[in-house]
């Protein structure tokens, strides 16, 4: 029988070994390919063909997702039409391990034509391709990790890492932050965590729980009751935020003969309670509350009001936790 676990390992280690031989082609064709990049007034044109394809797309997917608009053009119908997607001011990134993919050397001649600047990722430095680019970035490894030595295996690992080096050095030299990848990620989770303010998310207005200082605490626990948020705030003749009383809260007092029917909720209240604001980010806010060991917080106004209150289970239902 197969030692499939065993057979998995080596596979493992020689994709590693894969990696660890690009370090030595970080070099100054590495560092050209960046800034041809970096300078582009167009877009990144991803082209490859076969298994170096579907790496391709994920490639442009990437370095559009980090800073550096990009997408993918199949080379089979660039040679049907799709050409007239690139310029001059355009870079186009060819992948083929070989460097002699037919496919893709059929569109070269016209890439030229355009002007557009051409960035060679292939595992032969001699290669057709790597001799009409303008740079050439090496994907060469030693081994693939198929044992026929057919399968396209640590050559696409290799070039998968390789792509991510140029997103990632890219990314970095454009000051690209975790805003600014929110905004191409609005629909996801990421984006969710890095753009979502709390008054987007906060209960307010009616559903807002809150009562006075001088309320008694039976009063308090029916507004809790009815704002189902496990908490309510509590304010002064102002409107100004006093203290805060929570499910915990009444479970302390529980064991103090508290009497609920008499005594006034500012004896038994948290005073000077962690609060937020409106335009903080929900994601912020959860590591606050995850810090202070919180299930919510109360949001307030410049002038110390609340205007606003959520918990954990908000933050759940909004896709930030």
């Amino acid at each position: 029988m197969k030692n499939f676990k065993q057979l998995a390992k080596n596979v493992i280690n020689i994709e590693q070994q894969a990696i660890a031989e690009l370090l030595q082609y970080i070099d100054d064709s590495f560092e050209h390919a960046c800034q041809l990049m970096f300078n582009c007034k167009g877009r990144v044109i991803v082209i490859g063909m076969g298994k170096s394809g579907h790496i391709g797309g994920k490639i442009a997917a990437t370095l559009a997702s980090t800073g550096t608009p990009a997408f993918f053009v199949h080379p089979g119908e660039a040679s049907h039409g799709d050409l007239g997607m690139i310029t001059k001011d355009d870079v186009v990134l060819t992948i083929s391990n070989s460097g002699e993919t037919g496919e893709v050397l059929a569109i070269i001649p016209v890439i030229k034509r355009i002007g557009a600047k051409l960035i060679a990722m292939t595992g032969n430095t001699t290669s057709t391709l790597a001799k009409l680019a303008d740079t050439h970035v090496c994907i060469k490894v030693s081994t693939e990790a198929c044992p026929l030595g057919l399968a396209p295996t640590s050559s696409t690992t290799a070039t998968l890492v390789m792509g991510d080096a140029l997103a990632v050095a890219l990314l970095n030299a454009r000051d690209f932050t975790a805003d600014d990848f929110a905004l191409s990620h609005p629909g996801g989770s990421l984006g969710k965590r890095l753009l979502l303010c709390l008054k987007d998310i906060m209960h307010q207005g009616e559903r807002l729980p809150v009562v006075h200082e001088q309320a008694l605490i039976k009063e308090a626990l029916v507004e809790m009751s009815l704002k189902g948020l496990g908490m309510t705030a509590i304010v002064n003749d102002n409107k100004e935020l006093v203290g805060l009383f929570t499910d915990g809260d009444l479970r302390r007092i529980l064991d103090e003969r508290i009497d609920i029917h008499q005594d006034i909720i500012s004896s038994v209240m948290t005073t000077s309670p962690t609060v937020a604001q409106s335009n903080m980010l929900a994601a912020q806010a959860l590591n606050i509350m995850e810090d202070k060991k919180i299930n919510g917080l109360i949001i307030v106004n410049e002038k110390q009001q609340p205007i606003g209150a959520m918990n954990m289970h908000d933050l759940l239902s909004s896709g930030v936790l």
